[in-house]
């Protein structure tokens, strides 16, 4: 497994340059003109990974993005809350970790209502408050985003991804992170079961090392703000 990631982490910039133009309305990346990045997490909320890295966060006073499963916003709704009451922005990455396109229409639209209604019964929201979708592995068909556009959900996707789930190494996620990051990024790193053993102590190395290059960290509404 960490032999394909070696293989594969150099791909992923080429797929974003291939994929952004033909999918224009998915949210790949901020502005160019200014130095702010997005940090995003997939997979979680973990009972405990996720609160080690909250405390991180916490220390460096940044404001994240979780693409949350609702699977696990049940099992650990006091996380989800948590998450929530400090100010992170939360989105969907469906109920269970499936690829949207093995999943039939039905099947999409329930999953992300039921991830709504678990945020929102977490965090005292209404369920529409939680728009952004993140499909899980990446992939996606112009069907999916059509349904999501039908459904008045917000694609969003990436443009740094270290491959952290297939726990590489601390420093070496953190420095594909470094190499690949420029004003505008949306990075990709996960607090769940694969990746999440570690990403605390990625965000550690990684932000003072952001922040030492000049970067502000902002939510992802705010990238999407940048297009109106």
């Amino acid at each position: 497994m960490a032999t394909s990631s070696f293989q594969l982490a150099p791909i992923y910039p080429m797929v974003h340059r291939v994929l952004k133009p033909l999918f224009p309305t998915c949210l790949w990346e901020g502005s160019d003109r200014y130095p702010m990045v997005a940090l995003t997490f997939d997979d979680g909320p973990h009972p405990e990974h996720t609160p080690e890295l909250l405390a991180v966060l916490d220390r460096y006073q940044v404001r994240a993005n979780f693409f949350l499963l609702g699977a696990c916003v049940e099992r650990a709704p006091d996380v989800t809350q948590a998450i929530y009451e400090r100010g992170h922005w939360l989105g969907l990455h469906g109920y269970h970790h499936r690829s949207f396109p093995t999943l039939s229409d039905g099947q999409l639209k329930a999953g992300l209502q039921k991830t709504q209604a678990a945020i929102a019964a977490a965090c005292q929201l209404h369920p529409d408050t939680v728009l952004d979708v993140r499909p899980p592995n990446g992939l996606f068909t112009p069907k999916t985003l059509s349904l999501l556009t039908q459904w008045n959900y917000r694609p969003v996707m990436w443009s740094v991804v270290p491959e952290d789930w297939v726990a590489p190494g601390i420093e070496t996620v953190v420095n594909r992170v470094m190499q690949q990051v420029k004003n505008g990024s949306i990075i990709v790193l996960h607090d769940g079961y694969c990746g999440g053993q570690h990403v605390a102590a990625v965000a550690q190395l990684l932000i003072p090392r952001l922040i030492e290059q000049g970067y502000d960290f902002c939510v992802i509404d705010h990238f999407w703000r940048q297009l109106i």
